[in-house]
């Protein structure tokens, strides 16, 4: 299942939020979703870069098998 995310088909949402900026990052394979919360100063990009990165993590980390094994 560790298939890597299509950086173009991620649905992004922003909402301003008094001096702050909300970003949603949704995966519509997985239909997953993460939110940050940024400075609107720091621009889209930056914001859509970060979100993606913690997307990719969330993917990642749901995908990685538990190291410390199973109960039978």
């Amino acid at each position: 299942m560790n298939q890597p995310v299509d950086d173009d088909r991620i649905i992004y949402e922003f909402y301003t939020i008094g001096t702050y900026v909300k970003v949603s990052a949704i995966d519509p394979r997985t239909l997953v979703e993460v939110s940050i919360v940024g400075d609107p100063k720091r621009g889209e990009t930056a914001l859509r870069q970060a979100a993606l990165q913690k997307l990719r993590y969330v993917l990642a980390k749901r995908d990685k098998p538990d190291p410390r094994g199973r109960l039978v």
